[in-house]
Formats: C-alpha cells, sequence, structure tokens
C-alpha cells in the first residue's frame, strides 16, 4: 500500500513539474510574439501623403498632370478615381490617361482634356496598417476664340498650341510610273484651326498644291495625294505638323518603280529633264540615266521637243546623244517647248521621260538692258539702256569669243555682245578656222543666229579650232571679232568610280541599312542607285530609281529569314559606274539589341536568414539567349543597393542568403546577352526575411501560357519551393479576365500533372491564370498570375509536321515561323522532359527542327511538343496516336522495301505466225533496274528460240516463244529489283489454261505454214442435190501449177475426185450415199511450197457439238455450244423450261462457222432454268441442256450515290456492294479511261464489298466514274459522278445533295 501511495505521490509531482513548464513555454511564447508583434509595429505604417494633390484649371485639348508622394511600410497599392469611379486604363480610351508609380511618386496625366474631364479626382493607398486618400479637382474650360471674333490670322498668338501627337506610323510607299500614289498618316487630335501649320518636304523642299498633287488635312488625318506618278517624284517625304514646343515630324520614302516595258530588255526611262542657259533661238538640256537597263546598257538617248503652237512631239536628234547633255537649237524665239527624253540600247527604245517644265526662248540680256524707273501711286516706267546710249547704226565687233561648253561631241560657243549694239536686233555669223591655218571658213551659210550661243556637233576630235563672229543688223555687218584661243573637244567622258566598302546591317525584320564610302569625282557625281538581290539569284533588283544623295539608305519590303546581298553603283552624265564589291550576305532579321527588364519578382521560400526568390524573363530579347541575370537587393532599413552576386546568375530561381531575421527586402534584376546589359527591373515589393512554418505548400511560379490558339491553349508551371508539411498532391488552376479579380476555378479535383489543357475560351477576351498546390493541409499561397494572353491563332502559326522522309524515317518536324538566328528548339514528350535519346534523334537545320524515331514501336506513343526559346511564345503539340503511327510505319515500310508498280499483269497472246508472246508491264524503272526470270523454279535465259525482252524506260517485260510446247507448261516468274524496290509477278500455265494457248498456237501454226503454200479457202463440206446424190465441195487459194488434190475415205484413196487449179475447187461426187459410203473423208492439197488438210465426218457421230457453257457479256450472258462445222441443214433450235425460244429484242440466238449461240440481253430472274438447244444432222435430232437455275449474274448491288462532291487535299474513299456465283471480276473506269491503280489511287476488294481510295484528291480528279462487275452470267455497271471544290467555297451540290454515301476522310 505505501508503495502505491509512494508511486501515485511521484506521478503526482511529475505532473504538476510537466505543467509548469508547458505554462513557462506558453509565457515565454506569448512575451516573444508580442516582441516580435512590436518589433513590426515600430517598422511598419499606414500610408501617408507627403505632398498631396493640387487642384488645376486648363483650357480644352491641354494635358495636365495630378502628382502626389505617398510614404508607408509596406509599399501600399494605388487606386485613381474620377468622381468616385475607378479609372481602368483597359476600358479608357487609348492614349487617355497614363499613371505612374515611381518610388513613392504618383501622377496622373490626362491628355487632350475635354469638357467632360472636369471631375473631383482622387486616389487612394492602401496597405495591411490602414489606407490614405488625397483630393484635387480638375477645372476645364471651353476655348472660345472663335466665338468671340479671335481667330489665328488676326490674333495667332492667342491660339492654344496643338497638343496632339502622331497615332499612325508614315510607312514606306510603292507605286509605279503612270500610276497614282498616296500618303497619309494621323493624329490624335484634329487639325482643322492649324492647318496653315501643316506642311509636305520633299527632300528638304517645301511641296505646294499642284494640279497633279493634292494635299489634304482633314479632321485627324493628314495626306498627299498624286497622280500620275513619276520617277521625278520619288525621294524623302516629310511631314510636319505643330507642336507645343515647335514643330514634330515624320520622314518615309517613296519608291516609284519604272512602268512595264513595251517589250523585254529594252531600258527604263530617263528622269529629270532639265533645261539650262536658255537662249533666244537654243539651250542645254541634261537628264538623269535610268537606274535599270535590263540587261544590256544604255549606248544613247534621243531627245524630243514639243512646240506649244504645234502640239507636236519632234526629234531633235538623229544620232542619239551619248552623254546626259545635249544642247538643242534652231528654236523659234518667243515660243514654248518641253522636251523629253527616251533612252536606247540593243534591245529598243525605253519609255518617253517625264516632260520637262515648260520653257519659253527669250533674249536673257533683255532685262540687264532694261531701266525700272518709279513714279508717284506706285507707278513705274521701263527705259531700254540702249535708248539712252549714242545712236550707232551698224554694230561693233562681238566681244570675248569663247566656249562655254566642251564635251566629247559638241562645243558651245559663245560671246558678248557688242557695245555700243545699236537699237536694232542683232544676229549674228561664226566662222572656223583650223589652228595653225589662216584659212577661215564660215559655219551658219544658211541663215544667222539670233542669240550669243552657237552648238558645234561636227568638229573633228583630232583637231583644234579658232572662231570669230561678226554681228549683223539691218543697216549692215560689223567687223570680225578677235580670234578665240584654239578650242579642241574633250577626251570621252569618264564613268564615275565604283562605290567601295559596301556594308550592310540590320535593322528590323524586313529591312536592312546599307552604307557606302562617298565617291570623289571629276565631274561630281549626281547620286547613287542601290541594288540588292536573294543570294543564289543572279539579277540585281534596282531599290530606288532616283539617285540617292546619301551614302547610308534602309531598304525596306524584304523577306524575314532570307539572306540578301547588295550593291551600288555611282551616277553622272556619261552614265553608271561599275557594281560596287558585292556586300557580304545578310540574313534579314530583327537587329540585335539587349534584353529588355526583368519583371514579377516572386518569394518562394524563406528561411530565418535567406530566400528563395524568381522573376520572369524579360518580354524582348532580340530573339538572343538570356546568358544571365545580375541581381540587386535592398534592405528597407538601409539606404544604398547591394549586388546579391558578382558573376551573372544562370536561372531565374536563386537563393539569397545571409539576410536578417525580421528585415524587409526587395529585389531588382538586370537580364545579359550577347548585345550586352539591359534595362534595370522596377523594385519588387517588400519579402520579410521570416522563416516560413504553415502547412500549406509555397506558390508555384513561372506560369506561362504556350501552344496558345483559338479558345484553346497549354498552361505550364513549376512545382513551389516550400512544400509544407507533406508532399503535393495535386493543383487547382484559377482563371480570371484581364482588369478584375474574380478568379474561379478551372478544375474541382486537383491534377497531379504542372500542365493543364484548357479549353472553350472566348477569343475576344484576355484571360490570365494562377496556380494553386494542394497538400494534405489543403491549397497553399496562390501563384503570381501569368502574363494576360488573348487565345487566338496568330498569323503564321505553323503545327507540327508528321510523316515518312525519303529515307523511310518517321519524323515530327516545326517550323519557327518568328525567324531567328541559331533558334534553340525544346522537345519535349507527354510533357515530361525530351524524348528518349535512345529511340529519337534530333536535328535542326536553320529555322526548321526534326525528331526522328530511330526504332518506333508502341513505346513512342504519346503527345510531343516543341518550344522555340527565346521567342513570343511559339510552341505546338502533337499527339501521335497507334493508329497513326501504324500507318506511319506501313508507309516508313512502302519507303524503305517499295514495291515495283504493275501497269498490267501478264498477258499471254498467240501471234499470227503460232508464235507465243507473254508480256509484263510495270512503272518506268531506272537504268540500273535487274530482271530474273524463272520458270518452275529454275532460270531461263534469252535463246533464239525462246526471247526475253526487258525495256526499261518503259517497264515492258516480253517473253516470244516458237515451237511452244510440253516444255514451256509451268510458273512463269518474273524477279525486278531497282535499287530498294522489287517486286516479282507470276503467271502459271496448266491445265485447261495451258492446252488452251498450245491448241491456239498449233492452230495458227499450222495456219500460218498454209499461208505460205497452197491452202483452204472453204474447208470440206457436203450438200445433197434433187437427185439425192451427195456432193462434197472444198476450196483452195494461193494455188500453182504444181498443186494437187488427193481425196481419202478412211485413209484410203479416192480416184473419182475433181479439182480445177484455176479456180482452186474440188468436188467429191457420191450418187448413192450408203452405210458403206459412211467414213472420215479428207481432202489434201499439196505442191513442193507445202500441204493443207480438210476433214470431213460423216459417220453416225457425224455432229460434234460441245455440252452448253455460259459466259457474260457487257449486256448480259452468251449461252454457246461449240461445233466442228456448222451448217444451216443443222436447223438450231433453242428452249427455256420446255417453251422454244424465237429470237427477239432481248433474245438473240445465231451461229459462226464453230459455234451455235443465244444471247439474252439485260437478264432478269425470270430468265433461270433449264435451257436446251436442238441440233438436226440429217437424220436424227441431237440436244444439248444447261440448267442456269440458281446461278447468279455480276451485280452491283447498292453503295455508289449519284454525285459526290469532296474539297481538295482530302481522301475519296468509293464503297459499293457486289454480288454474283461466281465471284465476279472488277474494274473501273474514269471518263471511259480505265482506271490505273498506283500512287494515289488504291484498290480494295473484301469479300463483296469493294472499295476505291483517292488520295489527297485534286481538281483533276473531277469526272464520272463507272464500276464494272463481270461473270460469267453477265455484268453489270455502276457509276458516280466526282465533284472537287477548292478550300473556303460551298459547291451548288452540296447544297442541293443532302446525302451523299461516299466516304470522306
Amino acid at each position: 500500500m505505501e508503495k502505491m501511495e509512494i508511486k501515485v505521490l511521484q506521478a503526482c509531482r511529475a505532473l504538476r513539474v510537466r505543467a509548469d513548464r508547458k505554462a513557462s513555454f506558453r509565457r515565454a511564447e506569448e512575451k516573444s510574439r508580442q516582441m516580435k508583434e512590436f518589433r513590426e509595429l515600430c517598422a511598419r505604417r499606414a500610408p501617408m501623403f507627403w505632398v498631396p494633390l493640387r487642384a488645376h484649371c486648363v483650357w480644352e485639348r491641354m494635358s495636365v498632370t495630378l502628382t502626389c508622394t505617398v510614404m508607408g511600410t509596406p509599399r501600399p497599392t494605388v487606386q485613381w478615381f474620377k468622381n468616385g469611379q475607378p479609372i481602368e486604363l483597359r476600358t479608357s480610351p487609348p492614349a487617355k490617361y497614363k499613371i505612374r508609380n515611381e518610388y513613392g511618386m504618383l501622377t496622373l496625366e490626362i491628355r487632350r482634356c475635354s469638357m467632360e474631364d472636369s471631375a473631383d479626382y482622387s486616389v487612394v493607398a492602401t496597405n495591411d496598417f490602414g489606407q490614405a486618400t488625397s483630393f484635387a479637382n480638375v477645372l476645364v474650360k471651353e476655348y472660345e476664340g472663335l466665338k468671340a471674333g479671335w481667330d489665328s490670322v488676326s490674333y495667332p498668338s492667342l491660339l492654344p498650341s496643338y497638343e496632339g501627337e502622331f497615332t499612325s506610323v508614315l510607312g514606306p510607299v510603292f507605286t509605279r510610273e503612270k500610276e497614282s500614289f498616296r500618303l497619309s498618316c494621323s493624329v490624335s487630335s484634329s487639325l482643322e484651326r492649324h492647318k496653315p501649320n501643316v506642311q509636305w518636304f520633299r527632300d528638304g523642299i517645301l511641296l505646294k498644291d499642284t494640279e497633279h498633287r493634292k494635299l489634304s488635312c482633314e479632321g485627324c488625318e493628314v495626306s498627299l495625294h498624286g497622280s500620275p506618278a513619276f520617277k521625278e517624284d520619288e525621294g524623302f517625304y516629310t511631314v510636319s505638323v505643330p507642336a507645343a514646343s515647335g514643330h514634330q515630324e515624320q520622314t518615309t520614302y517613296m519608291f516609284v518603280k519604272d512602268a512595264p516595258p513595251e517589250s523585254p530588255g529594252v531600258p527604263g526611262s530617263p528622269l529629270c529633264v532639265q533645261c539650262h542657259d536658255i537662249q533666244m533661238d537654243c539651250l542645254v538640256l541634261s537628264w538623269i540615266p535610268p537606274s535599270d537597263d535590263r540587261g544590256s546598257p544604255v549606248c544613247g538617248y534621243y531627245i524630243e521637243s514639243f512646240d506649244t503652237s504645234t502640239n507636236q512631239w519632234i526629234r531633235c536628234n538623229e544620232i542619239p546623244a551619248k552623254i546626259c547633255r545635249y544642247p538643242v537649237s534652231g528654236l523659234i524665239p518667243g515660243h514654248t517647248y518641253q522636251f523629253r527624253v527616251t533612252a536606247l540600247n540593243q534591245v529598243g527604245v525605253s519609255h518617253p521621260s517625264k516632260p520637262s517644265d515648260p520653257v519659253t526662248t527669250r533674249d536673257p540680256s533683255l532685262e540687264d538692258r532694261t531701266i525700272v524707273i518709279p513714279y508717284s501711286e506706285g507707278r513705274k516706267i521701263a527705259v531700254n539702256k540702249d535708248e539712252l546710249k549714242e545712236d550707232v547704226k551698224v554694230p561693233s565687233s562681238p566681244r570675248n569669243v569663247r566656249a562655254s561648253e566642251v564635251t566629247e561631241d559638241y562645243v558651245v560657243l559663245c560671246w558678248d555682245e557688242p557695245d555700243p549694239r545699236g537699237k536694232e536686233p542683232l544676229k549674228y555669223y561664226v566662222e572656223k578656222s583650223i589652228s595653225g591655218s589662216n584659212y577661215w571658213e564660215r559655219i551658219n551659210l544658211e541663215e544667222p543666229v539670233s542669240s550669243p550661243r552657237l552648238a558645234l556637233l561636227d568638229l573633228d576630235k583630232d583637231k583644234s579650232y579658232s572662231f570669230r563672229v561678226q554681228a549683223v543688223n539691218k543697216y549692215g555687218i560689223s567687223d570680225q571679232s578677235e580670234p578665240s584661243a584654239p578650242i579642241s573637244l574633250k577626251k570621252v567622258l569618264a564613268l564615275p568610280p565604283a562605290p567601295g566598302h559596301i556594308l550592310a546591317l540590320r535593322d528590323t525584320k524586313t529591312s536592312a541599312l546599307v552604307q557606302w564610302d562617298k565617291v570623289e569625282a571629276t565631274p561630281e557625281i549626281l547620286g547613287y542607285y542601290l541594288y540588292s538581290r536573294k543570294v543564289g539569284e543572279e539579277d540585281w533588283q534596282p531599290v530606288n530609281n532616283k539617285p540617292l544623295q546619301c551614302t547610308r539608305f534602309t531598304v525596306p519590303e524584304l523577306q524575314t529569314g532570307k539572306d540578301y546581298e547588295f550593291c551600288v553603283r555611282a551616277v553622272n552624265e556619261a552614265g553608271l559606274s561599275e557594281r560596287s564589291p558585292t556586300s557580304n550576305p545578310l540574313n534579314i532579321n530583327e537587329a540585335i539589341y539587349c534584353p529588355s527588364a526583368p519583371y514579377d519578382f516572386a518569394l518562394l521560400s524563406c528561411g530565418k536568414d535567406e530566400m528563395t526568390i524568381c522573376w520572369k524573363a524579360p518580354k524582348f530579347t532580340a530573339g538572343k539567349e538570356i546568358l544571365g541575370y545580375f541581381l540587386d537587393q535592398h534592405d528597407s532599413m538601409e539606404v544604398s543597393w547591394q549586388d546579391v552576386s558578382n558573376e551573372p546568375i544562370p536561372s531565374r530561381v536563386y537563393k539569397v542568403t545571409g539576410l536578417t531575421e525580421g528585415h524587409f527586402y526587395e529585389f531588382r534584376a538586370r537580364a545579359i546577352n550577347m548585345a550586352g546589359v539591359g534595362k534595370m527591373s522596377e523594385p519588387s515589393d517588400l519579402f520579410k526575411c521570416e522563416e516560413w512554418t504553415m502547412p500549406e505548400p509555397g506558390p508555384p511560379y513561372d506560369v506561362r501560357c504556350r501552344e496558345v490558339r483559338d479558345s484553346t491553349l497549354m498552361l505550364h508551371w513549376e512545382p513551389p519551393v516550400y512544400t509544407g508539411i507533406s508532399p503535393i498532391n495535386g493543383y487547382i488552376v484559377e482563371v480570371c479576365e484581364e482588369g478584375t479579380e474574380a478568379w474561379r476555378k478551372m478544375n474541382e479535383e486537383p491534377i497531379m500533372e504542372s500542365h493543364m489543357r484548357i479549353s472553350e475560351l472566348d477569343t475576344d477576351k484576355s484571360y490570365q491564370f494562377r496556380v494553386l498546390a494542394v497538400n494534405t493541409s489543403g491549397p497553399g499561397i496562390p501563384s503570381l498570375p501569368c502574363d494576360p494572353v488573348v487565345p487566338t491563332t496568330k498569323e503564321g502559326t505553323n503545327e507540327i509536321e508528321v510523316g515518312v522522309d525519303e529515307e523511310g524515317f518517321i519524323y515530327l518536324s516545326f517550323e519557327n515561323p518568328e525567324p531567328v538566328d541559331n533558334p534553340q528548339f525544346l522537345w519535349s514528350k507527354d510533357y515530361k522532359g525530351a524524348p528518349d535519346s535512345d529511340r529519337t534523334e534530333i536535328s535542326t537545320d536553320g529555322n526548321k527542327s526534326k525528331l526522328i524515331l530511330t526504332n518506333p514501336s508502341e513505346e513512342d506513343v504519346g503527345t510531343y511538343s516543341v518550344e522555340v526559346l527565346n521567342t513570343d511564345g511559339v510552341s505546338a503539340s502533337h499527339n501521335l496516336t497507334k493508329e497513326e503511327l501504324e500507318e506511319l510505319m506501313r508507309k516508313s515500310h512502302d519507303v524503305r522495301h517499295p514495291l515495283i508498280q504493275k501497269i498490267s499483269g501478264w498477258n499471254v497472246e498467240v501471234l499470227e505466225n503460232g508464235d507465243v508472246r507473254l508480256w509484263l508491264q510495270v512503272e518506268k524503272l531506272s537504268p540500273a533496274a535487274d530482271l530474273e526470270m524463272i520458270l518452275n523454279d529454275k532460270i531461263i535465259q534469252n535463246t533464239p528460240k525462246r526471247k526475253i525482252t526487258f525495256d526499261k524506260e518503259n517497264g515492258l517485260i516480253e517473253i516470244l516463244k516458237e515451237d511452244f510446247g510440253e516444255e514451256d507448261k509451268g510458273t512463269y516468274t518474273a524477279k525486278i529489283v531497282d535499287g530498294k524496290a522489287s517486286n516479282h509477278f507470276s503467271v502459271t500455265l496448266i491445265g485447261e489454261d495451258f492446252d488452251k494457248v498450245f491448241d491456239e498456237s498449233q492452230k495458227k501454226q499450222k495456219a500460218w505454214k498454209k499461208k505460205k503454200g497452197p491452202h483452204f479457202k472453204e474447208q470440206l463440206h457436203w450438200k445433197v442435190t434433187e437427185d439425192c446424190h451427195v456432193i462434197m465441195i472444198c476450196k483452195v487459194t494461193n494455188t500453182s501449177k504444181e498443186t494437187t488434190l488427193k481425196w481419202s475415205v478412211d485413209n484410203k484413196p479416192l480416184p473419182n475426185g475433181q479439182f480445177d487449179n484455176e479456180t482452186g475447187s474440188g468436188t467429191l461426187i457420191i450418187k448413192k450415199f450408203t452405210n458403206e459410203d459412211k467414213g472420215l473423208y479428207k481432202a489434201v492439197v499439196k505442191d513442193s511450197r507445202g500441204e493443207d488438210t480438210t476433214e470431213l465426218d460423216l459417220t453416225k457421230e457425224a455432229l460434234s457439238a460441245s455440252p452448253l457453257k455460259c459466259k457474260g457479256t457487257a449486256e448480259g450472258i452468251k449461252i454457246y455450244s461449240d461445233v466442228k462445222y456448222f451448217t444451216e441443214s443443222m436447223n438450231p433450235v433453242w428452249h427455256h423450261k420446255d417453251k422454244k425460244l424465237s429470237s427477239t429484242d432481248r433474245l438473240k440466238s445465231g451461229s459462226t462457222m464453230e459455234q451455235v449461240w443465244l444471247h439474252i440481253i439485260n437478264p432478269t430472274d425470270s430468265d433461270r432454268g433449264l435451257y436446251t438447244l436442238e441440233l438436226f444432222d440429217g437424220k436424227d435430232i441431237h440436244k444439248r441442256t444447261l440448267d442456269l437455275s440458281g446461278k447468279d449474274r455480276a451485280k452491283v448491288v447498292r453503295g455508289l450515290p449519284d454525285l459526290a462532291t469532296i474539297m481538295v487535299d482530302k481522301t475519296l474513299c468509293l464503297t459499293c456492294h457486289i454480288s454474283g456465283d461466281p465471284a465476279p471480276e472488277v474494274s473501273w473506269v474514269k471518263n471511259d479511261k480505265k482506271v490505273i491503280f498506283k500512287d494515289r489511287y488504291k484498290l480494295d476488294v473484301k469479300g463483296t464489298v469493294v472499295t476505291m481510295t483517292i488520295e489527297k484528291i485534286c481538281a483533276e480528279d473531277s469526272g464520272r466514274y463507272c464500276i464494272t462487275v463481270k461473270n460469267k452470267y453477265g455484268s453489270e455497271i455502276g457509276q458516280v459522278t466526282v465533284s472537287v471544290f477548292k478550300h473556303g467555297e460551298e459547291p451548288e451540290e452540296l447544297k442541293n445533295t443532302p446525302d451523299i454515301t461516299a466516304n470522306l476522310e
């Protein structure tokens, strides 16, 4: 008892000690919690506006910015309100509001204020410890300047400045000569009040409205329209609109291509025709050569003039001008002219250039000789200086004779007028003299020139000349001027040197920047022509058709992902230089730039002194791989940021160590690629360094959308780093529309995979998704939402292609629709990682990746997906099913072990001379094809008696056998091998088949031999005369003088036979025919060339008729009996079920020398039964019977429709059911031509079901198809019309034919 009491006391003491310890632990824990909360309260605080909002008053169409400063820990969330309603950027007008939150400074910019923007605005800042609000009023005043009489003309300084901005880009424009063109862009607000300040420039020259060019400014659109376009209109176009700080501009280039040539190979038209040094009867013309000579260099130019008084174009030069400058003389003073130029090469003449501006011939010195004297009221008096000078009758000599222009073809001579010149109009005579001689020759004998200019086109290039001039008026002629200095033609004007150092650089996905060295040459160049071509092409395509004045140019409208090369040619008046060295090939793609900033930092796990954080990759990477990240951290208790690591962090998940427990930290990062370090990200939220002990799991991370298609996408995520107290047993996916917080579950039950196919989404909405991990304690912290996504299929999206390559390998391939340099393709199977490397082989060629199944089996069934890294989510997937894999394996076997296709099976023919021909035709074979012929398992060779022919070009195999006999009986097999392809084809000649061929061969051989010598034209037959005499008659042909005819009966000679050698007639008369005369009668005709025999059996069994036979025909059934020799005296009679038959349209009877037949057209069930043939042999009636009861002729029972419509590239299956006993033969025809079953055409006969399949059907497959079934009891034809229509079309037949029984795959 004492022991028990002691134990009870000890137990009670232990319980008290344990209870005291638990109480002490609870008190310590409560005190620790209170101290922790106290520290947190000291570190955190509710939001407070350090600088509040202030009110604003603005004019309409101006912008206003509301600004305030907020403080609070942790960082508060901010929401702006207008009259108590939240401001949502997604639902607001585009570019109306701009909200920023930069380190506590909050700004709301309201652009283009209207009267509706007058309101009370507020901003609310909220965190866990409270919220704060700041208010401000915005008053927008209406501008009433125009209403009050203040306008932009009278008071321009009082108009508000234009606050709009460009809302569209002025892109490059492409047009062609003689077509119209239009350049336009839009702005954010109307320019009605600022029209005078809207300006257009071309190559820096201000443009005005003209007859062919209209400038427009309507509402918010600014445009320039012109028609027709000329190459002179090409150039840089700039539009300038007013702005608060002056003006804002956009510039683009308009390209004008050459008009289509009238005939191939002629050059493009010249351009920029201009007139210089305009005189009373002459001028100098210049132009620019075309950029495109179309393969034949320009060898000259023709100039045409247009006198407005005659309205005719007249050619000015018969000999083509060699350079782009030419003097035009012989003009009429005071007339208005235009000029145009055509280029000439060896092919022909180009289109004419744009006409020059109109010019009027005049005396340019007249203005210098006129004095204008103003007097009262703005009036003026014009006085000619000649009136003020001394009156001179005969002019003095001209002065300063010289050459104003010298080229290789002409000299333009000029001089100064006489002084004094007199009042009368002057003309001039010019004389020339070869230097060194004193012999002068007048040049213009017929008529003096009216201007102090004269173009000389016929000078000798190897001589030097001096010139002198005389002036003449109505009073007389002046003295000779002083001779000019010696003048000679210049050497040939040199072409400019080719530009050097051509460098092509990337610009955008569809353009390239090309630059080159400036050409320094004399004469000065007129500009540069730029050319481009794809690598591998021969012809260069001109980029510009008006010379560029710069040495760098952006070439637009190039194909992304293609390789281009460029060259440049300089231009001067002599023509185009040689092409510059070709630039290095350039792959057209976006220029490489530094990546954008990472974003969306998240806390994945936290310990006492460490945090695991993650972030999202930059949205823009220029298609280049991110090499790493530089991560910075900031303790909220400190001022400066610190580097987390000196080396780039390779992944987007990183554990930051060495932190202080209880402190708050924020992070920021920068990405790096091969172009350099990108922008710094925005700081993350403040994360508290406090060890996680919660039982639920942490957030999943890296939630991303892939395979985005119409209404569906594939969502991926990574498992959480912190799993809680138990392992993860599933995930919940939630969705909400962008801009809302209405999250809803996509799956009620957790899923185990870290991916999920989401479907049935609206294609006009933007969605966000987030994921929650679940363990035994429940769902954990939700992940950060993924980027907003609209479930629509992007233009140009590619899918995975599945097929069998030329080597027979099954492959899955994918082509990246966004060309990048060295794309990285990431393949996976069932979204569980890369496919088994032992079973697959992955290769990348340019922008295409290919996955090959090296050893295909059922293990390869599954979903294969591919993702292209460093792109905008380019991805795709394909579910490879068991059935599809089996089909691919079958195709793979066919490719690796191809069968040579048969066109026509073995055919057996007996030629006229009795030789037997066996032939077979297959598809076309290569010259390396090999043939092995086998007869009864023995290889046979080509011999004189058995000729074997193998025509590989036509796929024809032929055996020609002479003296066909027993040794030729058996099975013939042709084994053909052509590379990988092989096949064998057999035919058997035994039994009845052999006997039939042998008999026919013997018969024809015998007939052939007969034809060489005398032979019977008419076989031996008999007739009975009125005197009851039996006469046996035959007739012989091909007789000669030595031909004899001998008669016999039962091999006993008959001497009383008669034979006429000339007519070939033979007769044997038996006056009284008795039983003793019965026997086998034979007549033999013979000479040195050969012999022939004919027999007639006149025994009791004289009638020899085979049993009735039956065979099918195209019209019905034919019943027949073979006889040795038919005569009318046999009197055939047909019976059906004891009923005598007579010939009708359905029942036709007849006979030949060797056959008696009955033809039943379109037989029916009533035609079943017993058929009997009666034949009379002159004494008795003989019967032959055939029972057709229970036999079925061939029929098409059901299945084929009248019409089948199908879309191109689909597979058509035409299926029908047939019947017949015996089983009928089947054949198909299309439009009356036999269908050959090979390639896309397949035939499948399974019992009574016949299926014809046409794969990848096209328009050529349309037509009427007929199936013919045939057996010995008859045949039948079924028909169907196939109509093939294109994608996107709905055929009329489909509307009018509700039931189509053809299977369409």
